[in-house]
């Protein structure tokens, strides 16, 4: 009688199972990554922005307004600033950003809304009272209206949107001052 051997199973190498995994978890974070992009909308310069709600902090309405959605401004040419009370170079416009709001509030056609990116209401109004500020405010505690607006490198943000409700520019960083923020205006009328 002949012994018949069979050849040992040879296994796979534990750091090679750890790669396998890893790189499969990767994957699926990636491709969750890309699908939850895909189906929240978000807004491009050339392209309308997709309709969002606005939630004002009391004090800070638009013309009483307590909440509206972005689509309510149609008509009117729209400068969103995304803002922090914790940005130090939120701070060195915010004096800029409130003068030039006092230049366009009476003709009614052009709105600034301020966008409070995760902050706490403590730091938001203190920001607020800090620098004098008046035009309408939102809070955006889970980061939904950044989310929207595609927020490309931190605060402070500004959006421009033209009357038709498409999005003309994106201001990174900092305004140096009113005659930069005027120019940035007249890029939508």
């Amino acid at each position: 009688m002949t012994e018949t051997t069979t050849p040992a199973k040879k296994s796979v190498p534990l750091w090679a199972q750890i790669a396998i995994w890893a790189f499969l978890a990767g994957l699926l974070i990636l491709v969750r990554f890309g699908l939850s992009r895909a189906s929240n909308p978000m807004a491009e310069i050339g392209q309308p922005v997709p309709d969002f709600d606005l939630v004002y902090f009391e004090g800070y309405e638009y013309n009483g307004a307590a909440e509206m959605k972005l689509s309510d401004l149609r008509g009117k040419i729209v400068v969103i600033n995304i803002w922090a009370s914790w940005c130090k170079p939120c701070e060195q416009e915010a004096p800029e950003l409130e003068e030039a709001w006092g230049l366009y509030k009476e003709r009614g056609d052009v709105v600034f809304i301020g966008v409070d990116y995760v902050d706490t209401p403590e730091g938001a109004f203190g920001y607020l009272k800090k620098f004098g500020i008046t035009f309408p405010n939102a809070p955006d505690l889970e980061s939904a209206i950044s989310s929207i607006l595609n927020r490309q490198m931190g605060v402070p943000e500004t959006y421009l949107i033209d009357r038709e409700g498409v999005l003309r520019q994106i201001k990174i960083g900092p305004f140096a001052s009113i005659a930069e923020i005027q120019a940035f205006v007249a890029n939508a009328e």
